[in-house]
C-alpha cells in the first residue's frame, strides 16, 4: 500500500509533461476565393498539430513550461491545385523571472516562401531526407525558436537546436525553393543559423544569456542592477558588430528587442542612456530615431 502515493505521483509527473512547443498557427489568404477557404482551414489545424504534438528534443518540459510562439502564415497566390506563394512570421517569447511580462525572443517575417501541399496530405517531417519545403521551413524555424530560448537560460545552450536547424539548410541545398542557399541573399536561412553558430558571434550568443537571464529576470528583485546587466548585454554587441557589421543575426535580434530596449532604459539614469546610445547607434542605425525616445531626442 505504501507504494500507492509513489505510483500516483509518478502517474501525475508524467501526465504532466509536454512537448517543448506551444504555437499558435493562423494561416491568411486575403486574396482567397471561398473555395479555397477550406484548404488553408485544413492546412493551419494540419501545421498547428505538427508543430506542437511533435517531440523536438530529448528534454522534459511541464506543460507550464512550454515555448510560447507563433506562425503566421500568409498566402500571396495560389499558383496551381498544390502550390502556393506565401510568407511566414515567426515569434516567440519566454518569460520573465517573478514577473507577468513575456519578453520577445524572435519577431521575424521570412518571405521566401513557397510550398506544396494538397488537402488532408499527412504532414511528416524527417531531417535527413527533407522533400518538402513546407516541413523544411517549418522545422527549421522550430529549432531556432527553441535554440534562442535555450540561449537565454544558459550560455549557449541552444547550440544542439541550432545545429538541428543548419542540418536541414544543408539537406534543403538541392532544393529548388528559395530561401536555403548561401549566394541568393544575405538575408535568409542560410545566413541566420551560420550567423548564431560562426564564432565571429559568439558575443551575441552571450549577449542573449546576459540580456535575459542576468538582466531581464533580476529586474524584479533589483532594477538597477538588472538595467545595468542588459545594458552590459549590449555594449558585447560591438564585439560582432566589428566582425561582421550590419549581419543578419543583429538585424533579427534587434527587430525582437529595439521597442523593449526603448521601454527598459527610457527612465534610465543620464550616464547609462548616454553609453546604451552609443553603443545603438553604432550596431543598430537603422533604428536610431526610435532610440532618440530613449533621451527624448525626438520630443
Amino acid at each position: 500500500m505504501r507504494f500507492i502515493p509513489f505510483l500516483l505521483c509518478l502517474i501525475l509527473i508524467q501526465s504532466a509533461t509536454a512537448q517543448e512547443l506551444n504555437c499558435s498557427v493562423s494561416v491568411l489568404s486575403p486574396n482567397a476565393t471561398e473555395s479555397d477557404r477550406s484548404i488553408y482551414t485544413t492546412l493551419q489545424n494540419n501545421i498547428r498539430e505538427f508543430v506542437n504534438n511533435r517531440k523536438w528534443t530529448n528534454d522534459q518540459f511541464l506543460n507550464q513550461e512550454r515555448i510560447e510562439c507563433s506562425m503566421t502564415i500568409t498566402i500571396s497566390e495560389r499558383v496551381s491545385v498544390d502550390e502556393f506563394k506565401a510568407n511566414i512570421q515567426i515569434q516567440s517569447r519566454r518569460p520573465v523571472y517573478r514577473s507577468s511580462y513575456n519578453t520577445p525572443l524572435f519577431n521575424h517575417q521570412d518571405n521566401d516562401f513557397t510550398f506544396r501541399y494538397v488537402q488532408d496530405q499527412v504532414l511528416d517531417f524527417d531531417e535527413a531526407n527533407i522533400t518538402s519545403n513546407l516541413m523544411a521551413v517549418v522545422g527549421y524555424y522550430a529549432y531556432i525558436v527553441i535554440g534562442l530560448d535555450y540561449d537565454s537560460y544558459s550560455l549557449e545552450g541552444g547550440n544542439p537546436m541550432f545545429i538541428k536547424a543548419q542540418t536541414i539548410v544543408n539537406n534543403c541545398q538541392g532544393l529548388p525553393d528559395r530561401g536555403w542557399k548561401a549566394f541568393e541573399s544575405q538575408r535568409n536561412r542560410f545566413w541566420l543559423v551560420e550567423n548564431i553558430l560562426h564564432a565571429q558571434f559568439k558575443s551575441l550568443r552571450s549577449c542573449q544569456y546576459k540580456y535575459h537571464r542576468l538582466g531581464f529576470d533580476q529586474l524584479a528583485d533589483d532594477l538597477t542592477k538588472g538595467r545595468a546587466n542588459v545594458l552590459e548585454a549590449i555594449k558585447d554587441l560591438r564585439t560582432a558588430y566589428n566582425n561582421r557589421p550590419n549581419s543578419f543575426a543583429l538585424q533579427v535580434f534587434f527587430n525582437a528587442k529595439a521597442d523593449e530596449i526603448v521601454s527598459l532604459f527610457s527612465q534610465a539614469s543620464g550616464d547609462e542612456k548616454s553609453q546604451l546610445m552609443q553603443v545603438l547607434t553604432l550596431v543598430d542605425p537603422a533604428n536610431t530615431l526610435k532610440y532618440n525616445d530613449i533621451t527624448g531626442g525626438n520630443k
